[in-house]
């Protein structure tokens, strides 16, 4: 689903990738929709740095594999200054490597380049409403390596090595965090108001001791808790 504000400004837009025919068909997808502004363009990962910090986007859609310092390095420097700008990582690149080492560095979503366009409007926003965003094809992976993990790290008893206090309402709060749902989708999916899914946000970045939802999303993802 594309949402987008009747009268509110445009989504701005840095798109960072070195191939030019894959940089060229980002910009007109994102051009040719409604609501959204591409207002800068870069090859290199220490020259996107100084751009994205001039230009200030709301979100930067970030090569993994670039020139002079790659996608993974660049975002932890623009985060590390502008934690309000989004960043999310556009890659050919689905290994768990790169997709845990893209977090941890601050992306707030993770997409393949072989997504339907579609799908990267919805990351889009997703992650401009503060959700985290992660390919349905990455999710998995990512589900069953935390599985196969959480299965070997298993103790005799069956009890789950790793325990975080989380109420059952906490619990569904962040299964959809995890689905990439922003705090209304969430209220209206739960029927709750979106203060009390921002209250339950709160605990639970607290209790999993993290400072975003998206870290929420993956600490919960590697601990295998959804």
């Amino acid at each position: 689903m594309i949402l987008v504000m009747e009268n509110a400004p445009p989504v701005t837009i840095f798109i960072v990738e070195d191939h030019e025919i894959t940089r060229i068909g980002l910009r007109l997808l994102l051009e040719n929709m409604p609501g959204y502004s591409v207002i800068g363009e870069s090859t290199d990962g220490k020259q996107a740095i100084k751009q994205v910090l001039e230009f200030k986007p709301n979100v930067v859609i970030m090569d993994v594999g670039l020139t002079s310092m790659d996608g993974i390095s660049a975002t932890k420097e623009i985060k590390a200054k502008a934690q309000n700008i989004k960043v999310i990582m556009f890659t050919s690149h689905d290994n768990d490597e790169d997709i845990f080492a893209s977090f941890a560095a601050g992306a707030d979503g993770y997409c393949l380049k072989d997504t339907p366009g579609n799908s990267l409007i919805m990351a889009i926003n997703a992650v401009i409403t503060g959700a985290g965003w992660l390919d349905p094809g990455i999710a998995t992976r990512v589900l069953s390596h935390c599985s196969d993990a959480r299965d070997k790290a298993m103790p005799s008893n069956k009890e789950p090595v790793l325990n975080f206090p989380l109420s059952d309402r906490e619990m569904e709060v962040l299964r959809l965090v995890v689905e990439g749902l922003g705090n209304q989708e969430i209220a209206h999916k739960l029927c709750l108001s979106v203060e009390t899914v921002k209250t339950h946000m709160r605990h639970i970045m607290e209790k999993l001791s993290v400072s975003d939802r998206t870290q929420a999303a993956v600490k919960a993802l590697k601990a295998g808790l959804v």
